[in-house]
């Protein structure tokens, strides 16, 4: 049943045109998918009204994160049609440069953020976008879709809580089609109607026909109005079904024929096309010369994408758009000197960091009022304010999201994991959200997350690990790992600085241990150079974090002449020093806190036997920890890390 209540001619067949260019656009692509032009197909044919319903009762500057069966989202938004095609067809005019394909893709310039595979972190972006909001006071939702089967995410859970818990202007649109690919609701969720959920977040929810153009339109814009005025999340039911198979090549035929007969009869396009005629608002010269409109539109803008160019490798672009260009300006560490503790340098290069940075803002479990664990944020709330400075629930991989949404919405983001090892938690986001963001569209990710990591201080097999090497495999990620106060202070500054993703381990027990004369004013250091501690000739010893103090240790005793190399940031990873050092001593050991197998003293090892070979005396040694988890009990915590076969292998180096 359809009523127009207000709503004038001119707009009923707005709509009606809205709905009819993504139908008609469905029918020809899957043409061209029998045809081998292009490779595959993600078919929202039957579910239209959802998608132009909800996009055309919000205001063009207000986001969208739409999913792979949203095309409505992106023709109502007014995104150039050809621009869709030559992205579909992997041509350079598309959004990723080839890189990705269907809707896994985003622009600014229509506020539209696509998703990724994974579906659940698309709820924590929104999370974190109209947290931008709130902060902007802009008063401005965010909308973002998702099926009835991506409900079952665990992201998704978390997004909801934390959209709920801090109020955030979020419209969650759950487009319940009836199937995730080929298993039914039934089999996926126990409760009557998925809005039921939202009363367990304290959220309001509603239901509405997904296949009723009005019903959506007339719902949504008043439910956008409400909240613009009154921020929070409301989660939106769309009863729809999918006609078509999950994608083209799955298929239909696991539904009952009667239901495809019955959703058949509720088609959204031709429910309402009857409407229209039947109150004379449309009529069919009208829609014969709509379509007719349409299909020259797409057949000319297929055209142009056709008719463009292949995409030619260039492998300079490839490796520069990995991470967004950052131009780097030292700021000299020209103030007094203050000797202060490891820890104090990070809560110091914090504090200055978010007072130089207005639009920045931290994150974490406990951080507020507490502090944090380590009392990194002790009176951060006093001086910016549980606004910039907040506490969240326990639900790592829902922050890493916000994190990111707050970049695309202006915003630096500095997420503090209470440990290291909880990262796991959330390290989808971090490796397939973060780190691929602007080699796949453009957007880069300006997000810090703050490691509290290692050994050495009896914690046990879930709060020692020092888990860097996940992130060194990953492009797209930066991995800084300071070892005293006056690096962690500068690097973090820059940390903060930088556009792109960055991973900052502080290692925690050098956080009370060490001390260092260290400038009291803000100051910056440049990533991917390596310091050099100590000249020598017998040997190069490469190390970082806490294993580095391992090898200054050691020296204090020993009779020998030796480089000895800090690395500081691992990716980028200064190269040039290790070499020049190597090539001089003929001899290359790396000492690492991590377990040896894949950890980064491997690839260092390779790098130098591919790079220094004819200058080396020796093959390259490592020096690494036990291939066990971390155990708790002293004497075991100290059999398992590396320190004590530290001697032994450089001896052996030594008289090799």
């Amino acid at each position: 049943m359809f009523f127009k209540k207000n709503l004038s001619n001119k707009k009923l067949l707005e709509l009606y045109k809205a709905l009819l260019l993504p139908r008609l656009i469905e029918e020809k692509m899957l043409i061209l998918l029998r045809q081998g032009k292009i490779s595959k197909w993600f078919s929202g044919i039957g579910q239209e009204a959802i998608a132009v319903g909800v996009t055309s009762a919000l205001e063009n500057d207000e986001y969208i994160l739409p999913m792979h069966r949203n095309l409505g989202v992106f023709t109502t938004r007014g995104v150039p049609l050809n621009r869709l095609f030559s992205q579909w067809q992997g041509k350079a005019n598309g959004f990723t440069n080839g890189r990705d394909r269907s809707f896994h893709f985003g622009t600014q310039e229509y506020n539209i953020i696509g998703m990724i595979s994974h579906l659940g972190p698309q709820f924590g972006v929104a999370d974190g976008i109209a947290l931008g909001n709130l902060l902007k006071e802009n008063n401005k939702v965010c909308s973002v879709f998702t099926g009835e089967g991506g409900t079952s995410e665990g992201d998704i859970h978390e997004a909801l809580n934390v959209a709920s818990v801090w109020s955030l202007p979020v419209l969650f649109c759950i487009e319940n089609n009836g199937y995730g690919l080929s298993t039914p609701s039934c089999e996926q969720f126990n409760c009557e109607q998925l809005a039921d959920r939202a009363k367990g977040y304290g959220m309001e929810s509603h239901v509405v026909d997904g296949n009723n153009i009005l019903d959506v339109y007339q719902k949504v814009l008043g439910i956008a109005k409400s909240v613009r005025k009154n921020p929070r999340p409301i989660f939106i039911e769309f009863i729809t079904f999918r006609m078509r198979g999950h994608e083209e090549a799955s298929g239909t035929k696991y539904v009952p024929q009667e239901l495809l007969d019955t959703w058949g009869a509720k088609d959204p396009l031709e429910n309402y096309q009857e409407f229209l005629k039947n109150k004379e608002i449309l009529t069919e010269e009208m829609e014969v010369e709509f379509k007719k409109e349409i299909v020259h539109e797409i057949n000319e803008n297929l055209e142009l994408a056709f008719n463009e160019e292949v995409i030619v490798p260039n492998l300079e672009n490839e490796l520069n758009d990995v991470f967004q260009s950052f131009n780097y300006q030292e700021i000299k560490n020209n103030s007094e000197n203050e000797n202060i503790r490891f820890v104090d340098a990070i809560s110091q290069g914090l504090k200055q960091s978010m007072q130089r940075h207005d639009n920045s803002v931290i994150m974490g479990q406990d951080i507020a009022e507490y502090g944090g664990v380590f009392k990194i944020t002790e009176g951060f709330v006093e001086e910016f304010g549980k606004e910039r400075v907040r506490n969240t629930p326990i639900c790592e991989s829902a922050i890493v999201s916000a994190a990111y949404g707050l970049s695309i919405n202006g915003f630096k983001s500095i997420v503090e994991m209470q440990f290291a090892d909880f990262v796991s938690s959330g390290f989808n986001p971090i490796v397939n959200l973060l780190a691929k963001s602007n080699y796949r569209w453009n957007q880069n990710a300006d997000v810090v997350i703050r490691m509290p990591c290692g050994a050495g201080v009896g914690a046990g097999p879930f709060h020692s690990q020092t888990n860097e090497a996940w992130f060194t495999k990953t492009p797209g990620l930066k991995v800084v790992y300071p070892a005293f106060p006056y690096d962690a202070k500068g690097l973090l500054a820059t940390a903060i600085e930088d556009p792109n993703p960055v991973l900052f381990f502080e290692h925690k027990a050098l956080y009370r241990s060490i001390r260092q004369d260290v400038p009291t004013d803000y100051f910056n250091l440049p990533f991917g150079k390596a310091a050099l501690l100590n000249e020598g000739k017998d040997i190069t010893i490469i190390s970082f974090g806490y294993a580095l103090h391992w090898v200054l240790d050691y020296l204090k005793d020993a009779s020998l002449s030796a480089d000895v190399i800090d690395l500081r940031t691992l990716q980028p990873l200064d190269t040039d020093t290790i070499f020049n050092s190597v090539k001089k001593t003929g001899k290359a050991i790396i000492v690492q806190e991590d377990s040896l197998f894949g950890g980064v003293a491997s690839d260092i090892s390779s790098l130098i036997h591919e790079n220094c070979f004819e200058h080396l005396d020796a093959s390259v040694r490592r020096v690494a920890s036990l291939e066990t988890p971390i155990p708790f009990e002293p004497q075991l915590e100290a059999q398992y890390l590396g320190k004590n076969r530290l001697e032994e292998a450089i001896n052996e180096l030594l008289n090799y």
